[in-house]
């Protein structure tokens, strides 16, 4: 069963508010409609009310079980704006400037997931990756022990030789322009760690390279993946993720169980990786728009990482079905992991409970 298929099933259960700052968008209507529809959760629409009304009917799309959310005319609105003056980041602004914040739904929503009125934000549809990223990087904490926010995308993949459905994370694909051995070690295990979250499987990760394991280069990037591999295996053992680590690899090295052995490569990652983890921005956003034309698998993201809130920052490019998609992967990180992957005891005393 595909990924997406299994968080749905969970998400049932579960239900999350997802807000989304371009509510008006036609894509993202339709990813709401079936968000609320499955009933996973409450989709909250931010915008112009009345064009998003009018949007949803040229659509035929009812706003039944969704949220719209004016920013100015909220019942949020007064809260929010000694709220934002409270941030260390703003405490200089005046009313008027705050307001021109606010009114700026980017803002709004981070604001409202920042205050847990909102449990993640899928941003991005219809403006710059920076416009999007900037409330984020700016008003969300970082989680404890990580101090580098990066991205990942997710490819929900048919293995061509089993014919099993498969998941492989890329990273990072849209935020860090050129990491450093340390960055790389942040990127390397937050990715590692939303895999296991959404899985519940210990990831295989590889930190890739034009070179795989070798004893000669000199190259400066070969050297700081090699570094980048030591540190990420010893703050996945500090922080308690289980996760596989090893580089540097070879992408085909990491993927491909016979070019591993036939380059002599061992361990238990190379061949079985489902954690790609590369050099740089340039790498990383071209592999991953290589596999997402090459392929046309399903593909989520790009969701950040290393933030203490579920986000994602999507491509412009992104359909609705993209869009519902990586809803469903940000509604997911915010259920608790043992509420996602319970055990038989846990699922047991849940309905019982639910009986009581």
């Amino acid at each position: 069963m595909p990924l997406i298929a299994k968080l749905t099933e969970r998400l049932k259960r579960h239900p999350k508010r997802v807000v989304f700052p371009e509510g008006s968008d036609p894509r993202i209507l339709q990813a709401a409609r079936k968000f609320a529809t499955r009933q996973l959760g409450i989709p909250i629409l931010l915008g112009d009310r009345a064009k998003i009304k009018s949007n949803a009917e040229k659509l035929d799309i009812s706003l039944d079980k969704i949220r719209v959310i004016e920013p100015r005319r909220s019942d949020e609105w007064d809260s929010f704006v000694t709220k934002f003056h409270g941030l260390r980041r703003f405490k200089n602004l005046k009313g008027k400037d705050i307001g021109e914040y606010l009114e700026n739904t980017n803002y709004f929503a981070t604001m409202m997931l920042a205050v847990s009125q909102a449990d993640a934000i899928v941003s991005g549809a219809t403006s710059a990756a920076s416009s999007a990223l900037r409330p984020l990087l700016q008003i969300i904490p970082l989680q404890d022990e990580i101090s580098t926010v990066s991205s990942l995308n997710i490819f929900d993949l048919e293995d061509p030789d089993t014919g099993k459905d498969r998941e492989l994370f890329l990273a990072d694909c849209a935020v860090v322009p050129n990491p450093t051995s340390e960055q790389l070690r942040d990127i390397a295990v937050t990715t590692a760690a939303l895999n296991y979250h959404l899985t519940n499987t210990p990831p295989k990760v590889a930190l890739l390279s034009y070179t795989s394991k070798s004893v000669t280069s000199k190259n400066a990037t070969v050297a700081k993946m090699k570094a980048a591999t030591e540190l990420a295996r010893r703050k996945a053992r500090e922080l308690g993720i289980p996760m596989e680590i090893d580089g540097e690899l070879q992408v085909d090295a990491a993927l491909e169980s016979s070019v591993a052995q036939a380059k002599k490569i061992e361990g238990p990652v190379a061949g079985q990786a489902n954690v790609l983890i590369f050099p740089d921005l340039h790498s990383a956003n071209i592999a991953s728009k290589l596999v997402d034309v090459l392929t046309r698998a399903r593909n989520y993201g790009p969701i950040l990482t290393g933030l203490s809130k579920p986000a994602a920052e999507i491509s412009r490019g992104a359909t609705a079905s993209d869009i519902f998609g990586t809803a469903v992967m940000v509604a997911s990180q915010a259920i608790d992991h043992k509420l996602l992957y319970p055990t038989d005891q846990d699922e047991l005393n849940e309905d019982v409970t639910k009986i009581d």
